[in-house]
C-alpha cells in the first residue's frame, strides 16, 4: 500500500495514511486517461455552429448573364460559393460531439489519473478542511500553507463555505468526492483531498 503524509490546515504534517492500491496503486493506462479527457471536452462542446450552403442563402434564383457571348465565365447563380454573399462550401451544421466510454474504461482511467498524481507526489491529504465563514482569504491561506498554486480540492460533502470561498481563486477548483473526473485531476497541479474524501473515493471505486 502507498503511504502518504497527512497535513493539517496550517501545512504541518500530523500523521500518515495508507492508500488502497486498488484505487491509488494501479497500472497507469495512459491511453484510457487520454480518451477520458477527450470525452470530457467533447461532451462539453455545444455543437451549435451553423453556416448557410448555397441552397440556403437567399437570392440567386436568376442566371446573372447568358451562357455565351459576354466574355465572362459561365455562371448559374450569384449565390455560388465564389460570389460575395454566396453560400459556404461544406458549411458546418449543428451536431452532437459527445461519445460514450464504457463504465469499466472510465473507472480504469480515473484510477490511473489518481495513481499518477500519487506517484508524482502531487497528492496531498488533509486531516480536515473546515471554514467558519465564507472567506476567500482564509482559503487562500490554507493553499499557501500547503504550497498549492494550481489545485483541485476534493471534499467529502457539499460544504457551502469551502466552495464559495474557493470560487474566486484562479486555477483552483473544488469538487465533492463522488463527482471527481479525470479531466479535473489531470488539469490540476496538485490534488488536495480530505481524509473523509479519500475514504469515500476508496469505497466508490475500489
Amino acid at each position: 500500500m502507498a503511504k502518504v503524509s497527512v497535513y493539517n490546515m496550517e501545512g504541518k504534517e500530523v500523521g500518515t495514511m495508507d492508500l488502497n492500491d486498488a484505487v491509488f496503486g494501479v497500472e497507469v493506462n495512459e491511453h484510457l486517461v487520454h480518451l477520458a479527457v477527450v470525452q470530457h471536452l467533447a461532451n462539453k462542446r455545444q455543437g451549435t455552429q451553423k453556416a448557410k450552403t448555397r441552397a440556403e442563402v437567399s437570392g440567386g434564383g436568376r442566371k446573372p448573364w447568358r451562357q455565351k457571348g459576354t466574355g465572362h465565365a459561365r455562371q448559374g447563380s450569384t449565390r455560388s460559393p465564389q460570389w460575395t454573399h454566396g453560400g459556404v462550401v461544406f458549411a458546418p451544421t449543428p451536431r452532437d460531439y459527445s461519445f460514450k466510454l464504457n463504465k469499466k474504461e472510465k473507472r480504469i482511467a480515473l484510477k490511473s489519473a489518481l495513481t499518477s498524481k500519487v506517484q508524482d507526489g502531487k497528492f496531498l491529504v488533509l486531516d480536515e478542511l473546515k471554514l467558519d465563514e465564507i472567506k476567500t482569504k482564509k482559503f487562500q491561506e490554507v493553499l499557501n500553507n500547503l504550497s498549492v498554486k494550481k489545485g483541485l480540492v476534493v471534499i467529502n460533502e457539499n460544504d457551502k463555505n469551502i466552495i464559495l470561498s474557493a470560487r474566486n481563486i484562479p486555477d483552483t477548483n473544488t469538487v465533492v468526492a463522488n463527482m471527481i473526473n479525470v479531466y479535473d485531476i489531470m488539469k490540476a497541479g496538485t490534488v488536495v483531498v480530505t481524509k473523509d474524501a479519500v475514504s469515500t473515493i476508496e469505497e466508490v471505486y475500489a
